[in-house]
């Protein structure tokens, strides 16, 4: 069996694409693909697409092609995502309440079962079956719900003490809205997500 650490990141890029891309397909009724069809959907060399499969296993069979159900399973599993996360959500502004409310992310995986805020007209506030509670007590209840990744979506003035806050009450993986740079120690893994430079790439692509 490959460790991860042997697979380039670049691979590990593209099999998260291909996850998505199979979800649809399968969503759409497709079961069966050829790697052509993944890579022209992908815009990538079917080669490629094959190369980057090899490192896990054979998945297809030549002249049928994969199975587009068990090689969406496979994947999950090669990814850690044969399993359900728990996240804590740290400010309930606009983008937090849309990821609080957005069904997409539980059907892939992925369940917030806290929200913190530290404005009064927020903390107590009902999104499903989560109840935004007070900053203050973020490292009490993260430890309580043994919760392993969390979502800033503060503004950048708090950004990097909450993510202080986070690492105290052992968080690992951070994925943060905030646009700015999170000095975290080695071996906590952070993943920005930062729109306006999303969109200075897409402009300067135009």
């Amino acid at each position: 069996m490959l460790k991860r650490t042997e697979v380039p990141e670049e691979t590990m890029q593209r099999m998260l694409s291909y996850l998505r891309e199979l979800d649809c397909m399968l969503q759409n009724g497709k079961e069966t693909f050829s790697s052509q069809e993944l890579a022209e959907s992908l815009h990538v060399n079917p080669a490629q697409v094959r190369k980057d499969f090899s490192y896990f296993g054979e998945f297809g069979t030549r002249g049928v092609g994969y199975d587009t159900a068990r090689l969406v399973r496979e994947l999950r599993a090669i990814l850690n995502l044969d399993r359900t996360w728990r996240l804590a959500l740290i400010g309930v502004g606009n983008i937090g309440a849309a990821l609080l409310n957005n069904p997409e992310l539980q059907r892939q995986g992925f369940e917030i079962v806290l929200a913190f805020d530290n404005s009064s007209r927020i903390i107590g506030k009902r999104f499903g079956s989560v109840t935004v509670e007070d900053v203050s007590y973020l490292v009490t209840r993260i430890q309580e719900e043994r919760v392993e990744l969390a979502i800033i979506a503060t503004p950048v003035s708090c950004a990097q003490a909450v993510a202080d806050t986070l690492i105290r009450a052992g968080i690992k993986g951070i994925l943060c809205f905030a646009p700015c740079h999170l000095q975290v120690p080695k071996g906590v893994r952070v993943v920005p997500i930062d729109i306006p430079m999303a969109l200075g790439r897409l402009v300067y692509r135009l």
